[in-house]
């Protein structure tokens, strides 16, 4: 698997033995994003025979869709942008039927058939008018995906039932099909289909390797052989390589493998050897593997005993290695990369020798401030590549995040990381988050709304106050605010009255970065990490920690010291007292 969209093309058209060739076909494969938000298109037509205009018709169809799918919105989806484009065409057409031809007698108009593939991420998505066909090679032979819309009113004698141009309005046949590494498909006239049978297109395409234009030009040669009396066009599309898919194919898909099984280490499984378990928890098993054919060690993870019944578990258990594939950052762990089929349904991600940030900070009671700002910085970062691709964690916290050897820290376990579009829950109830994860919950969660990159930032700063202090920023009153009122009434404790020689300004910091109200939050983890280093005059109350909070064992001392004085003076005021 490249990671990318990768396609072979093969075309070829002959007018046979008519005097004109009133197919038309193309193919565009674009580059960078364009390709990765439009796809590849490859597109056949064939021009009604009957009229002077079918050459035109069929020219246009192609062209038109080729030029204007890839002008549409790049938010629009396939399916809207490309029916858009051929109702478009088709009412431009059948205008010029009008103007060409008698009421009611299409053939003579400027109608032809259409037949639209767009290879987007994993889909191929067809667009079909007519009795053009798409097939996809299947061993020996071919499976036609399309329909021919071709009424047969006896052995000598159909017609087209629809066609692009024929009626001010068209009916399009729209299929979604799943694709894989390795499918050929093969768009054809009819031309070449009626007259070839499925399996020898099929052979031409295995025995010509590499050289699908050679393949597409002895197909064509073979339905002419074969005695073909019209226009003559093939189109191949091999898929050389893909991405890793869309959420909406991610989970289309949550039903076709079955949950993997519980293991019991040493265990040989898929291609992994399992030597031990690294986790045991009611979200799934996680377990030290090596990959047989790499050699690279990974933890697998499986689902959990309990949730193999719930399918919103198992759609969030499959998004996280896409949610891993589609985030390049060295504070993100990575997925392991799919080199074959799986029997089952587990995630495999790279395994990174460590311990969570929890566990540091059980060993590290008192970090310097310069240790802190480190980690932050890292998850920070982290956080960062998941908002600018519209995803939010969800669910930060000391367990979630892992600190290798050399001290690169890595944000860990994505079933609680939401992308924009897909639907789900809209709140977060007390026994839907995780165990731990109360503490790190930005208040407005527990009102009912959304996880957004606000509260990721709310718990970005509670784990760096947290690291600094021991403590959190409002105790356990946070976790128990579940209403308005009560979240209005929470007060920040300074992180100082733990730490007196902290700055203000970073005390400032915090206090911004887990403010109960999102609107006086930080906006992005960058803000907050530039103001942990830099000193922000505008965050607020810089006043003086008292010294009893500061140094208490110096304010006793003094507090004595003045006391001492003052019983001294007192001592020599009534001695020196007159009379005594």
């Amino acid at each position: 698997m490249t990671g990318t969209l990768a396609v072979t093309i093969g075309q070829h058209s002959e007018r046979g033995r008519k005097d004109a060739n009133q197919d038309f076909h193309g193919a565009l494969v674009p580059g960078g994003a364009v390709l990765r938000l439009k796809g590849a298109a490859a597109v056949v037509a064939d021009g009604i025979s009957s009229s002077s205009l079918g050459a035109m018709a069929s020219e246009t169809a192609v062209k038109s869709f080729l030029s204007d799918y890839y002008a549409t919105p790049d938010s629009w989806p396939v399916r809207h942008a490309a029916k858009r484009v051929v109702s478009a065409t088709n009412s431009w057409l059948h205008a010029q039927t009008r103007a060409a031809a008698e009421p009611g007698d299409r053939d003579r108009g400027c109608v032809t058939t259409f037949t639209a593939l767009v290879l987007r991420s994993r889909t191929a998505h067809i667009f079909h008018v007519g009795d053009a066909r798409v097939c996809r090679v299947a061993g020996r032979s071919l499976e036609q995906i399309t329909e021919d819309h071709r009424v047969v009113v006896s052995a000598e004698e159909s017609y087209l039932g629809r066609a692009l141009g024929a009626n001010a309005s068209v009916e399009i046949d729209c299929l979604a099909v799943p694709v894989e590494e390795g499918d050929v498909f093969v768009l054809t006239t009819d031309g070449v289909h009626e007259h070839l049978r499925p399996r020898a297109i099929a052979e031409a395409i295995a025995g010509a390797g590499d050289d699908l234009q050679g393949a597409a030009r002895r197909i064509v040669d073979a339905a002419y052989e074969a005695g073909s009396g019209d226009n003559l066009t093939a189109l191949i599309l091999r898929i050389d390589g893909l991405p890793e898919g869309e959420p909406g194919e991610v989970l289309s898909s949550v039903g076709d493998l079955p949950p993997a099984p519980i293991l019991e280490p040493p265990a040989s499984f898929d291609g992994y050897d399992v030597s031990r378990r690294l986790h045991a928890g009611g979200r799934g098993q996680v377990y030290l593997a090596t990959d047989r054919e790499s050699g690279a060690r990974v933890a697998l993870k499986v689902p959990g005993i309990e949730q193999r019944g719930d399918a919103d578990y198992l759609r969030h258990f499959m998004m996280e290695e896409w949610i891993a594939r589609r985030l390049d950052s060295p504070h993100v762990l990575k997925a392991h990369p799919v080199t074959r089929p799986r029997s089952h349904l587990y995630t495999v991600m790279r395994y990174v020798e460590g311990r969570t940030l929890a566990q540091w900070m059980a060993d590290h009671r008192e970090p310097d401030l310069e240790t802190v700002r480190r980690i932050v910085e890292q998850i920070g970062r982290g956080l960062q590549a998941f908002h600018r691709r519209e995803m939010v964690h969800g669910d930060l916290r000391p367990e979630n995040v892992l600190i290798d050897a050399s001290g690169t820290v890595q944000i860990i376990d994505f079933g609680a990381t939401r992308v924009a579009g897909l639907v789900e829950d809209t709140g977060r109830a007390d026994d839907a988050l995780p165990q731990g994860a109360v503490q790190y919950t930005a208040p407005e969660c527990f009102l009912g709304h959304p996880p957004s990159p606000g509260s990721d930032l709310f718990a970005l700063g509670v784990i760096a106050y947290q690291m600094l202090t021991g403590r959190l920023p409002y105790g356990g009153h946070a976790a128990r605010a579940r209403t308005a009122r009560l979240q209005r009434k929470l007060r920040y404790v300074s992180a100082r009255h733990a730490r007196p020689l902290l700055p203000a300004w970073v005390d400032g910091a915090l206090r911004r970065a887990t403010h109960p109200d999102p609107m006086r939050r930080y906006e992005v983890p960058s803000e907050l990490l530039h103001d942990l280093r830099q000193p922000n005059p505008a965050l607020g109350d810089t006043r003086r920690v008292p010294l009893i909070v500061r140094d208490p064992l110096v304010f006793w001392k003094g507090l004595s010291l003045l006391l001492a004085v003052t019983v001294v003076v007192l001592l020599a005021t009534l001695v020196l007292r007159p009379g005594h």
